[in-house]
């Protein structure tokens, strides 16, 4: 009889790894290919070779990428090079992507930088928040841009227990922001076993210098994270789920649930044209391409265009679309002045007039 419990418990476990397995692999659309959608002027931006996560422009179309994330389970393809910002003046003719100087006291050696988000406070100081993957540890750095020198002096660096596995940052003020949590853990096998066991526990956090708090919660994989123009409403990518959430923010800075925006990709870095107030998402087609990295079969990429968000049938239109044969694994698009660059988790980048 014991023998018979004992085997009905492991066909039941057996079954309920089976059912998860089968569900992740849904989650990272494993069977999914696309078409190629191609622009007609687009080139590959010199200088980005290892990866431009994210993108942030400021209004005077001066553009900042965060360049050369390292993550356990990530492909490199340049391991041993720490990361770091570059800068692109989309003013320019021929405009090229050049690093910006750090001030010294600063660990450039661990710089692993990952979400970035822009800050301009009244009096037109520049502020470049940036989440920051030390020795794959998690912390926001906050800089002050100082054109004038093309450099960044760092100003502080930002932990908490509540930021455990930072993704991407919108800021809110000159030492403001909300974060995003892909996981709810830190620890490597935990996170694994949690987007497993796909448990949901993934959250967004507000963090002030007098208060830090979780102010949404129940993400899949809380990923990218921006803000509406008229800073009424912010929008959270969850990666794993397929949906863009839309949360109204309150006068305490807490977030309530607005609407969500099903999509059919991993939709991963969200963008926000100040004009129209179109959302602009760099999206990975086949999740398990982006993590399981074969050259012969590249992961593919994919822009995204949502116009009228906050309407009951917003519209969704595919702009860019490739196999990997140009761009492999999209993670972010933005657009200033007709011009559209899109960045990737560790590949290159890639500039167009639309």
């Amino acid at each position: 009889m014991g023998r018979l419990v004992a085997l009905g418990v492991l066909g039941i476990a057996l079954a309920l790894l089976g059912e998860r397995l089968l569900a992740l692999r849904n989650r990272l659309k494993v069977s999914r290919e696309i078409e190629s959608i191609d622009l007609p002027n687009c080139h590959l931006i010199k200088g980005i070779e290892a990866g431009a996560e994210d993108i942030d422009i400021l209004p005077n179309g001066l553009a900042f990428f965060s360049a050369g994330l390292k993550f356990p389970g990530l492909h490199s393809f340049a391991p041993d090079k720490p990361g770091g910002i570059l800068l692109m003046d989309l003013n320019e003719e021929r405009a090229r992507a050049l690093e910006l100087r750090i001030s010294r006291g600063f660990d450039l050696a661990s710089f692993n930088p990952h979400g970035i988000s822009t800050f301009i406070d009244d009096d037109d100081t520049v502020y470049l928040f940036v989440v920051n993957h030390p020795e794959f540890k998690n912390t926001v750095e906050i800089f002050k841009f100082e054109e004038e020198e093309n450099s960044l002096l760092h100003l502080k660096t930002i932990k908490h227990e509540l930021l455990p596995s930072t993704n991407d940052i919108i800021a809110v003020g000159p030492m403001h922001f909300y974060a995003t949590n892909d996981h709810y853990f830190s620890d490597p096998f935990l996170k694994y076993l949690e987007t497993y066991l796909n448990l949901r526990w993934a959250n967004v956090v507000y963090y002030s210098p007098s208060e830090v708090k979780v102010v949404a919660e129940g993400f899949d994989s809380a990923n990218g994270i921006n803000i509406s123009p008229d800073k009424k409403y912010i929008y959270v990518a969850d990666i794993l789920a397929h949906e863009i959430h839309v949360l109204e923010k309150q006068p305490d800075m807490n977030l309530t649930q607005s609407k969500v925006l099903p999509l059919d990709t991993l939709v991963d870095n969200l963008s926000i044209d100040p004009f129209s107030g179109d959302v602009w998402a760099g999206c990975h087609p086949n999740g398990q391409k982006l993590f399981v990295y074969n050259p012969n079969n590249p992961p593919s990429s994919e822009v995204l265009r949502i116009q009228n968000i906050l309407s009951e049938k917003p519209t969704v239109s595919t702009v860019y679309a490739n196999n990997g044969s140009v761009l492999q694994g999209s993670s972010v698009a933005s657009v200033y002045d007709g011009k559209l660059l899109i960045g990737t988790l560790y590949h290159r980048a890639l500039y167009c007039e639309l």
